[in-house]
């Protein structure tokens, strides 16, 4: 007979007197260990559905002594690079074997403790963060309590799979000094440990090219601080005629800019981009940016985070992207 659910939740025991079994034998069952018949194993199943058991994940970590789920920490939702990055881990991540916990940062432009705490306080096993705005020693202290893969960043001593952004950036710059653009600028985020690769890449670039770079930094990373930031250089007599940013979302703040001042993209504006995000693609956005292969630095942070689960003295992985920059519309020759 069900057991009365409005008292309390069916469990393992009231599985194993249904269908007549040990209650050992239904643990086998749910953890897919070998030992339980075929058919034994869907008269489990079907009798958990009947009393409404679900299995407690939690509670069979803490009896395996081994923590199976999966945390993901991402930066930014609404930033679709990171969409990207977690339908990477999605699939590198068997349905069967490991839990994918998210949280999302609530801001933007700092560290946001809070989420990477929920992460500690659900048990994960491992956390695939991207991205991290933590100096690297506190990056390092964080491995230290919870195994950690950062994605997009590069940080010595933790796991990390990332991008190539020194090369990234220069692809990007030399596309538009190969075009015959000498008024370069470059739109970068806020100077957080590990994250100047781009702004520094673009800088020698520049210097060898005989150029003056010309950064502007924007308070945080999303497409109004792109706009905003984009005012003091587009309203300068002496405007930029190319504008490479640190991100995509940046690029469609400066576009909506130039717009807004009768200015058009690439006519008198050209505009490089970096992620290669879905929205680049669209037609009439037509952004040339630079592809970090988002999904893929998921997928391989994913297949990281389960070698680090299942040998946890490995040594530390470090892998690194080749990314590739993909020109469309929105770069041309300076018209003057």
């Amino acid at each position: 007979m069900a057991p009365d659910r409005q008292q309390r939740p069916a469990t393992q025991s009231d599985v194993a007197r249904e269908v007549g079994v040990s209650r050992t034998l239904v643990s086998f069952a749910f953890r897919g260990a070998p030992g339980v018949s075929g058919e034994t194993k869907q008269a489990i199943f079907d009798a958990a559905k009947r009393l409404g058991y679900r299995p407690n994940a939690v509670a069979a970590d803490l009896a395996r002594k081994h923590r199976s789920a999966v945390g993901l920490y991402l930066m930014d939702i609404r930033n679709e690079v990171y969409a990207d990055i977690l339908s990477g881990v999605r699939m590198a991540l068997p349905h069967d074997r490991n839990r994918l916990i998210l949280s999302v940062s609530r801001s933007v432009d700092g560290v946001d403790q809070g989420a990477i705490d929920s992460l500690i306080e659900a048990r994960v096993g491992i956390i695939i963060a991207a991205t991290l705005l933590d100096p690297d020693t506190d990056v390092r202290e964080l491995a230290q309590v919870v195994p950690l893969v950062s994605v997009t960043r590069q940080v010595d001593g933790v796991d990390s799979v990332y991008s190539d952004d020194d090369a990234g950036a220069r692809m990007a710059t030399e596309h538009l000094l190969a075009l015959g653009h000498k008024r370069i600028a470059h739109f970068a985020g806020p100077e957080y440990e590990g994250h100047t690769v781009r702004r520094k890449s673009y800088e020698r670039a520049m210097k060898e090219a005989g150029l003056e770079p010309r950064v502007v930094t924007a308070e945080d990373y999303t497409q109004e601080a792109g706009t905003r930031a984009a005012a003091s250089l587009l309203d300068a007599p002496d405007r930029p005629t190319a504008i490479f940013t640190h991100n995509d979302q940046f690029a469609l703040g400066v576009r909506e800019a130039a717009y807004a001042r009768g200015l058009t993209v690439p006519t008198d504006l050209s505009l490089v981009g970096y992620d290669d995000s879905r929205i680049a693609r669209l037609h009439g956005i037509d952004l040339t940016s630079v592809d970090l292969h988002a999904v893929e630095l998921g997928r391989v942070a994913g297949v990281v985070a389960l070698e680090r689960l299942d040998h946890p003295d490995a040594p530390v992985a470090d892998k690194r992207l080749t990314p590739q920059l993909v020109v469309r519309n929105s770069t041309a020759p300076p018209a003057r």
